[in-house]
């Protein structure tokens, strides 16, 4: 629709007023101190993988890699993401990354949905059971983009649900939302007896100390690479992981980059299962070239790389230390933590309108579950 009057723009800034009123702009945010966690964590990221990558056109104006002979360098980062990703969760076969956790809890709910049995398919079983500890960013996604597939979700308790034939798949999270960590092991084994699939969110820095979801049974493992040095940058974007079984690798959404060889017999990469992707399927691709996050993904197996093993333990170890630390500083002081067992997080039983004005006032961002309950997830930042 036209419009009559001419837009009511301001004269155009040169690029420097521009820079300098944004600059203005970024210094009114108060940058406070967050232990909110819900997948969200302050992070330090190593220099060179600042320097070399993040400020570096050649990885950050990376586009889809189409053509693999001009692209061997950053195919080789991809595959050392999803490498890393399969060695952590304990699965079989990992993407090359996806939107955001939410998008991928979504992707996976997706693929269990296509995967049902030729009975399931027939009865028309619709039903996926969320356990109430999943983010409420995720429940959000899924409650979106389950309404089109024609899924029906049932939120509840995990302990409580009871593997009816109606379900063809379930979701948990792991570390649940307020910290707590549950053996998932005998409700994977009593869900796979009925014919039930089972995806699990999960803490990928926690899994270098946790079993990995694989080892439980999981027929897919999804989360956020956040946490591997990606700056919460005000919600994101931030890559999301997706590992599950080899037989569901068609079903599997976003791309995969694959080993093969060249016509001179040499060690090659490329974009596998291109029959998949969008410039050969369409419409009916389940991957395109919006799928990954790739800058990011890049950024968070280099983290895994300059750390190496024993760094990523060293890490997790440390964020575990200070918790039990706070824990026990709390104690003495009269305040009752309720997680059984945890990675990061406590949840403490106070007043927490109390705590809250307090904390504002010395920039401090925790999580604030109820009028009595206050959850800090701590991070590698944590001194």
């Amino acid at each position: 629709i036209r419009l009559k009057a001419p837009l009511n723009v301001s004269s155009a800034l040169s690029e420097d007023e521009y820079l300098s009123h944004a600059w203005s702009l970024g210094k009114m945010n108060v940058v406070a101190k967050n232990y909110i966690g819900l997948g969200y964590h302050p992070t330090l990221t190593p220099t060179v993988i600042l320097r070399n990558i993040f400020e570096n056109p050649g990885w950050y104006t990376a586009y889809t890699p189409y053509q693999a002979e001009i692209a061997q360098g950053r195919l080789e980062a991809i595959l050392n993401f999803q490498t890393m990703v399969i060695e952590l969760t304990g699965m079989e076969i990992a993407n090359a990354s996806l939107l955001d956790e939410g998008t991928a809890a979504a992707e996976a709910m997706a693929l269990l949905f296509d995967v049902r049995s030729r009975d399931q398919k027939k009865n028309n079983i619709n039903k996926f059971f969320v356990s109430e500890e999943i983010f409420p960013q995720t429940l959000s996604v899924l409650q979106t983009r389950s309404t089109p597939i024609g899924v029906e979700l049932v939120v509840g308790n995990y302990e409580n649900f009871d593997f009816s034939t109606d379900f063809f798949g379930a979701i948990l999270q792991y570390p649940g939302k307020f910290g707590q960590i549950h053996d998932y092991k005998s409700f994977i084994e009593k869900a796979s007896h009925n014919e039930i699939k089972v995806a699990v969110a999960a803490d990928i820095l926690s899994l270098t100390l946790l079993t990995p979801p694989g080892e439980m049974g999981a027929a897919v493992v999804v989360g956020t690479t956040q946490r591997f040095g990606i700056p919460l940058g005000y919600g994101g974007p931030h890559a999301a992981y997706f590992a599950t079984k080899d037989e569901y690798k068609r079903s599997m959404p976003g791309r995969i980059i694959g080993v093969t060889l060249d016509t001179d017999g040499n060690r090659a990469l490329r974009m596998a299962l291109q029959t998949r992707e969008q410039h050969i399927k369409r419409d009916k691709a389940t991957s395109n070239i919006c799928t990954a996050q790739v800058l990011l993904s890049v950024m968070a197996g280099m983290y895994a790389v300059y750390h190496g093993p024993k760094g990523l333990r060293y890490i997790a170890n440390k964020v575990h230390a200070m918790a039990v630390t706070l824990e026990d500083a709390l104690e003495k002081l009269g305040f009752y933590q309720t997680n059984t067992a945890f990675f990061d997080t406590i949840v403490i039983k106070c007043d927490a309108k109390k705590v809250k004005e307090i904390a504002e006032q010395n920039e401090v961002n925790f999580y604030y579950i109820d009028e009595n309950t206050v959850s800090i997830s701590l991070n590698e930042t944590t001194s």
